[in-house]
């Protein structure tokens, strides 16, 4: 782990929390223009971005629940609280004279994920990934804990919600809630006792959710998919599986072994490749794609009429273009597989160099930015796998 990044972590609440080493840490995510962001009054007597995130880490400092979590929980917590706004810095602006931070906590997500990735030195293990994706998740929905009793469906959200612990296994609506706790005690409002009303509502509806200290415990992967993908069914009985196949869709930057990975393990069954659709095209990888990936899905089609596996080879960097590859594919009656590949940041730096249509290192910087790795929510098999 960055030696440098855990040395932040008060070790009991008579530490001081080093602010000046805190903001030269994450200068270059933009922490420094936090003091710059200016609140709602309303919500936020306390003053700018800044101030409230001080306040935040004081406040968590001093719950006796934080300090009780073991060290790399502890650590993961502390620092989603010390980013938990940094998404505010880009997304702040007044809006009929009232400043709002529209899509923050995902902003922030992005922005701290692309940090620790790069910067941080968080990727190329599984127990990195794990690290960083716990603390991106808390960063993500360290707003929902007071608004979950307002979903439409709150249950299902707090399960869905709750399956990033198979990604993260640090990750749960606990230590969420904690940190939602020190949120709403670091502002100055008139509505922190309604706030705090809520979080303590949060907990209890998760745990009758049967999710607040992991995921929730499905019969089978097929029976989980359809829950989590919004279908009507119940999610304490086996549904019978109706698909007929798999069809495998990776996942990953340019460089992390896709091409390797399908040699090694799937060696037999045919491959819609948009690389390969790129170079009978005569597209470069920074080109507009929309011919790539209209081909690609009609050789998809091909197979999927013919109920033939296949594997999918793309970098499928976010939700939501893997979300629209996934439907298709399961419209069809296949079950999908997603394979998510990630290596070290200097690993995949030399693959990508030593390989025919080397992708800009610039383009990859701009999808590392996008990089949002698969949750267990999106597929009825999702695996993470390092090379």
């Amino acid at each position: 782990m960055n030696v440098q990044i855990m040395s932040l972590i008060p070790a009991c609440a008579d530490d001081k929390i080093n602010w000046s080493a805190i903001e030269n840490q994450f200068a270059s995510c933009g922490f420094s223009d936090l003091s710059q962001t200016p609140q709602n009054p309303l919500y936020h007597g306390e003053g700018d971005v800044l101030t409230h995130t001080k306040l935040v880490c004081d406040a968590l400092n001093r719950m006796d629940a934080f300090h009780a979590l073991p060290p790399r929980q502890k650590a993961e917590l502390f620092l989603a609280a010390v980013l938990h706004d940094i998404g505010k810095a880009r997304t702040t602006r007044l809006e009929d004279d009232v400043w709002v931070s529209p899509h923050h906590a995902l902003t922030g997500s992005m922005l701290v994920r692309a940090f620790l990735w790069r910067d941080g030195g968080f990727c190329g293990t599984v127990e990195k990934m794990r690290f960083r994706e716990t603390v991106c998740a808390l960063i993500r929905y360290h707003m929902l804990p007071m608004h979950l009793s307002e979903q439409e469906d709150a249950v299902r959200t707090a399960r869905e919600v709750a399956s990033i612990t198979e990604l993260a296994p640090d990750f749960s609506w606990e230590l969420l809630c904690l940190l939602a706790e020190a949120d709403v005690r670091g502002r100055i409002a008139r509505d922190v006792d309604e706030c705090l009303e809520k979080v303590e509502l949060c907990r209890l509806l998760t745990d009758e959710a049967g999710c607040l200290r992991s995921s929730y415990s499905f019969p089978d992967a097929f029976t989980k998919r359809a829950y989590l993908s919004g279908r009507r069914v119940s999610p304490e009985h086996s549904l019978f599986d109706e698909t007929w196949g798999e069809v495998i869709m990776l996942s990953g930057l340019p460089g992390t072994g896709k091409d390797t990975w399908i040699r090694e393990n799937a060696p037999e069954l045919p491959m819609i490749s948009l690389d390969e659709i790129r170079k009978e095209f005569a597209v470069g990888p920074t080109d507009p794609q929309g011919s790539v990936v209209q081909a690609a899905h009609e050789r998809a089609k091909e197979y999927l009429r013919k109920k033939q596996p296949f594997v999918w080879n793309a970098t499928s960097l976010t939700k939501e273009t893997r979300q629209t590859q996934v439907s298709l594919f399961e419209r069809y009656g296949a079950r999908v597989r997603i394979v998510y590949l990630e290596t070290d940041w200097n690993t995949r730096t030399a693959r990508n160099r030593g390989r025919l249509g080397e992708v800009p290192e610039s383009a990859v910087e701009r999808m590392l930015e996008k990089t949002v790795p698969p949750t267990p929510e999106e597929a009825q098999i999702v695996d993470w796998v390092f090379l």
